[in-house]
């Protein structure tokens, strides 16, 4: 279940970004639809889980679910929402491969956690297949806006790994709690963050989310990309650790890439190819000794 739901989130956040680059093409407010994405889907599942029991209101009040809504929801698609007005979906979901180096680099100075040697090899092996993945679009795209599009990826990619990091503790600090439930809580509080940026920073027109993309895409990303993805996600840290389900940031770019050609006509160079070979084998590395100690665990239980 971990390797297919682990495999199952890197195809669903693969064509998120394309998602959100078709609301945002479709005139979408990009913190509105960000906030209402986030708050309906967590809504949605909270007030399930509620009415099974597994859940309760007191959880949405708690200091933790905040934080985590900052670290996960608010921060990471505040930024990832408005850069991609000006960033391509595809390259969006490679800046956003930065995430599992940024989570090593925080675990090993910040949390003084052990990191192998193979696992940092595989992120930095990764993070050369990201760059030589970027170095075309870089070629032809540099611009001040395209620019500060990515930079603003990159400080939400920041975001989510202490989000990322922070959740764990929260898993361990709410055992009696669904990790769903935690989900579902954060979400909340991060859209409702999102909402309220929305109300201060940019002008709302609510009929262009009727259009049929715009529609379309906030229906997508509240179900298959909130609901559904974020969950498993959550699940796949409680089951693991919060690196190895953080890598999905290194296959999304290649499902992103690949959603491009067939929808956009978007050529592959041989450049880009053997970007796509990097990114595959740093991943590989740098969860190896993760799966064999999982593996290993599974087989002693």
């Amino acid at each position: 279940m971990i390797i297919f739901n682990y495999l199952l989130i890197c195809l669903i956040f693969g064509t998120t970004f394309l998602a959100i680059k078709v609301g945002v093409d479709a005139s979408a407010p990009p913190f509105f639809s960000a906030g209402l994405r986030f708050f309906i889907a967590g809504m949605l599942l909270f007030c399930w889980l509620v009415w099974r029991k597994k859940a309760t209101l007191t959880l949405l009040f708690r200091k933790e679910m905040l934080l985590t809504g900052i670290g996960l929801t608010f921060g990471t698609f505040s930024t990832l929402y408005w850069a991609e007005q000006y960033v391509s979906s595809g390259i969006a979901a490679v800046l956003s491969a930065t995430g599992p180096i940024m989570i090593l680099v925080l675990q090993t100075f910040v949390l003084r956690l052990e990191t192998t040697r193979l696992s940092v090899f595989g992120c930095i092996l990764g993070f050369v297949g990201i760059i030589i993945l970027l170095l075309p679009q870089l070629a032809v795209s540099a611009n001040i806006i395209w620019v500060i599009g990515s930079v603003a990826i990159l400080v939400g990619e920041l975001f989510y790994c202490m989000g990322a990091l922070y959740s764990k503790k929260v898993i361990q600090q709410f055992p009696e709690s669904s990790p769903i439930a935690l989900n579902a809580a954060q979400m909340i509080c991060g859209g409702l963050l999102l909402l309220i940026l929305s109300f201060f920073t940019e002008p709302v027109n609510v009929q262009s989310l009727f259009s049929p993309k715009a529609a379309g895409s906030l229906l997508y990303l509240i179900v298959i990309g909130s609901m559904v993805g974020h969950s498993l996600f959550y699940w796949l840290v409680a089951k693991t650790n919060p690196v190895f389900p953080a890598t999905w940031l290194y296959i999304s770019p290649l499902i992103a890439l690949a959603v491009g050609v067939v929808f956009y006509k978007e050529s592959i160079t041989w450049l880009t190819a053997v970007g796509v070979v990097t990114v595959i084998a740093g991943t590989i590395c740098a969860n190896l000794d993760s799966l064999k100690a999982l593996l290993q665990r599974r087989k002693t239980a």
